[in-house]
């Protein structure tokens, strides 16, 4: 996959590392032609040089062939910004980071799914830590051909869960209602604007995907 992040801050460069190390092309917007310089010595990406909020400068990326847009820049209005202008520019799919979560609404109403909010998961890894729980990352658990996919109920979802058309080999494993985590044994419904985490066998990934639109996915 073609993934382009906006911004060259640490978390950009480690999430590049990974995904170069597991085959994918990186392309890297920096407005700072240092820095481009300094990265080129590291990474083996591709660099666009410019402000990542210009319309001009998204689509020198080429948005028809970029499987994602990270927007990874420490200003949030400018993360946002820049996703909003990705996603007109026909990026299949853009992720604002966000670290002030008085944004998070904003982020939900402008319908940027994928915001990402590191700080309060960090923070929350960090409580779970001192509450003696020792978290998983999921890739550790979810093997073989087994992937993770989430979706928000809308109006056509709502309903008793066991009459959610699902395909095979796919199940629901717990829900999200305003926050609160559900198990399926302790909600008898779904109802509208619910979160719901599946798991599935990866070949259904994409007919999840056009019934539900971009996935939340975790694998391998």
């Amino acid at each position: 996959m073609r993934t382009a992040f906006i911004g060259s801050n640490s978390l950009t460069v480690t999430t590049a590392e990974l995904l170069l190390a597991d085959g994918h092309e990186v392309i890297i917007v920096e407005r700072d032609r240092n820095r481009i310089d300094a990265l080129t010595e590291r990474l083996d990406a591709g660099f666009v040089h410019g402000d990542g909020t210009s319309p001009d400068v998204l689509r020198d990326v080429e948005p028809e062939n970029t499987g994602a847009l990270f927007c990874l820049l420490e200003s949030d209005q400018s993360n946002i910004l820049a996703a909003l202008i990705g996603r007109s520019l026909g990026f299949k799919r853009v992720v604002p980071r966000i670290n002030d979560r008085q944004f998070q609404h904003i982020t939900d109403e402008l319908g940027l799914d994928d915001t990402v909010l590191p700080n309060q998961a960090v923070a929350s890894h960090l409580r779970d830590l001192l509450g003696g729980e020792k978290s998983l990352e999921l890739s550790s658990v979810i093997r073989d051909d087994a992937a993770v996919f989430s979706f928000v109920a809308g109006d056509d979802e709502t309903g008793p869960l066991e009459e959610l058309d699902l395909p095979e080999r796919t199940r629901i494993v717990c829900l999200y209602r305003q926050e609160r985590f559900r198990l399926p044994e302790n909600t008898r419904r779904i109802k509208a604007d619910d979160e719901i985490i599946l798991i599935c066998a990866r070949e259904h990934l994409d007919e999840l995907h056009r019934r539900w639109g971009e996935p939340t996915e975790a694998a391998d």
